[in-house]
């Protein structure tokens, strides 16, 4: 067996990597729904470490197994500081570590963070194009919360193939709202772009419709702003109270993983003390066994799958050692000789 080796891949090389593979990408989270639909993954509860003194502060470790022929092992550590953002500094930021499933050993460690955008913005255009194909492609999109994981949804949204003539923005931080305008403007986009004062006025305007925002509790009560079916991206997962939940039709990524921390449907479950109100998974969407009505909101509301990020972090690793720019840390490994050389 050859000594294990190390590497360190910085956020450039994974924003090299994954530029203008959307698609790709897309096909890729969902080839990794499917196995995890069929237990051919590891997906244990994700751990979050709190502070006392910084409520709003967390880090969270998400440890998982991917199967198959090119099986990886490993655990996403990303940390979430929603004070950042008025510093200038993105709100989250991740490492990701691979390891081999045959030894053990660490092999790589990424940076993560656009990993995890990537996996997240890969995964709600997957559910917008599943959940969609009853009904037809929405043409109106409101995002919000106007931050980096809204302006990665929007590019994978575009990335295969979804055209909006309206664009909808919304966030608490009107400066936030004009950068999210100043991007869409930069990426191009021939729809009309509209700032919206009040999350109300946005909903009611889109049939797709990002929710992208650090909200530790429901801020939106009233089911009647939903009353023309529109798909929610529930990403940020704390936003709709019960009663909208209650309202919709609503599809998780995986149960366990949705149903814990606060989440909105966390609540409801408290609240009703059942679980009928989940309608299924994506992986029974893209199945067949669940085909969502085209008459009634649709709510989607991932978690995050540890699995999701191996996939994506896997796949960079892959490129750069196809590519020949896979560098190593020598040494790294010191003690490899079980009784030490002489």
């Amino acid at each position: 067996m050859t000594n294990p080796r190390f590497s360190v891949i910085s956020g450039a090389q994974v924003g090299q990597v994954l530029h203008g593979q959307e698609k790709r990408i897309v096909e890729l989270i969902e080839a990794t729904y499917r196995q995890h639909g069929t237990g051919a993954t590891v997906n244990p509860p994700s751990y979050f470490l709190r502070f006392p003194d910084r409520p709003d502060a967390r880090i969270i470790a998400l440890p998982a197994s991917l199967g198959g022929e090119s099986g990886v092992d490993g655990l996403k550590w990303i940390s979430s500081f929603p004070a950042n953002v008025e510093s200038g500094l993105p709100r989250a930021s991740a490492v990701l570590i691979l390891n081999d499933p045959a030894t053990g050993y660490p092999f790589a460690c990424l940076e993560s963070s656009i990993i995890s955008a990537t996996r997240t913005a890969a995964s709600a255009a997957l559910a917008a194009d599943w959940l969609s194909r009853e009904r037809g492609r929405p043409t109106r999109v409101g995002f919000v919360g106007a931050g980096l994981i809204a302006r990665y949804i929007h590019t994978y949204l575009d990335g295969i193939g979804f055209a909006f003539d309206t664009v909808g923005v919304h966030d608490v931080n009107a400066g936030h709202a004009e950068g999210f305008r100043g991007y869409l403007e930069n990426a191009g986009t021939e729809a009309s772009i509209v700032l919206h004062d009040r999350v109300e006025d946005l909903v009611r305007s889109c049939d797709l419709v990002v929710f992208a925002t650090v909200a530790g509790a429901p801020h939106v009560s009233d089911r009647s702003w939903f009353d023309h079916s529109p798909i929610v991206l529930h990403v940020s997962l704390r936003d709709l109270a019960p009663d909208v939940i209650l309202s919709a039709t609503n599809i998780v990524d995986d149960v366990e993983h949705c149903l814990k921390a606060g989440t909105s449907v966390h609540l409801t479950e408290q609240l009703v003390a059942n679980r009928e109100f989940l309608d299924g998974t994506l992986h029974d969407v893209m199945t067949g066994r669940v085909r969502p009505p085209a008459d009634e909101p649709v709510v989607f509301s991932p978690f995050g799958l540890g699995v999701l990020d191996l996939a994506v972090g896997a796949h960079v690793h892959h490129q750069l050692r196809q590519s020949g720019e896979l560098g190593h840390v020598d040494g790294f490994f010191h003690e490899l000789d079980r009784y030490g050389k002489n």
